[in-house]
């Protein structure tokens, strides 16, 4: 039997962040986010996301919120292994000021309205500069639940987990500005990525996938 790769998406975004890379032939299935219930954990929502998973011992690749996800998925399922891109193996890995926010609740005074909104302050974390890249990424955040969004921020600042994941592969680019190279240690770097690297990367990264999915 074929192995089967489950893909989770990065917050906000979804699978058509993905559409420049060619899986070939790859048994690829792209999980989408399903509603947070009311002050639900991350491992608990972790816990009801992995339902959707039915095979044994499968393949993870999360991008971004979704590489955490993957990884408290990790804690529950036997899995195969774990590519992360653009994200964080654990909380020590995201920005120490992230996790002064969540304790301090900052993320409670900014209205999402400006992380809805494709615009200069979005284009440079994201490290987007060609005129296709900005649409894609106006359409998406455009759709993005605005409940989800708050949720899985909340999530992000306060997320606890101090575990590594086995057999984990991170991509990450030396560009990144939302979580940035100094404090992650990855194996592939990617030079000039930023945090679009399933876009404006997407051959250095389809090729790092296909290399250690095969």
């Amino acid at each position: 039997m074929q192995q089967i790769i489950y893909i989770f998406s990065g917050l906000g975004v979804d699978k058509r962040v993905f559409n420049s890379i060619d899986f070939g032939n790859l048994n690829v299935k792209f999980i989408d986010w399903i509603q947070p219930l009311k002050n639900e954990s991350l491992e608990n929502y972790a816990k009801r996301i992995s339902l959707k998973l039915n095979a044994e011992n499968p393949i993870l690749i999360g991008l971004s919120f979704g590489g955490i996800v993957a990884v408290e998925i990790s804690k529950v399922l036997k899995i195969k292994s774990i590519i992360l891109i653009s994200s964080a193996k654990n909380k020590y890995e995201l920005p120490k000021t992230y996790r002064i926010a969540g304790k301090l609740k900052i993320n409670k005074l900014i209205p999402n309205s400006i992380l809805k909104k494709q615009n200069f302050i979005t284009n440079w974390l994201f490290g987007i500069k060609t005129k296709s890249e900005k649409r894609l990424l106006k359409s998406i955040l455009k759709e993005t639940n605005p409940g989800f969004l708050d949720w899985a921020i909340c999530e992000i600042i306060n997320w606890k987990n101090e575990y590594n994941p086995e057999n984990c592969i991170h991509i990450h680019g030396n560009k990144d500005r939302i979580i940035p190279l100094k404090n992650v240690k990855p194996d592939f770097i990617i030079e000039k990525g930023g945090h679009f690297l399933t876009v404006n990367k997407a051959k250095e990264v389809e090729e790092i996938i296909k290399n250690n999915c095969g």
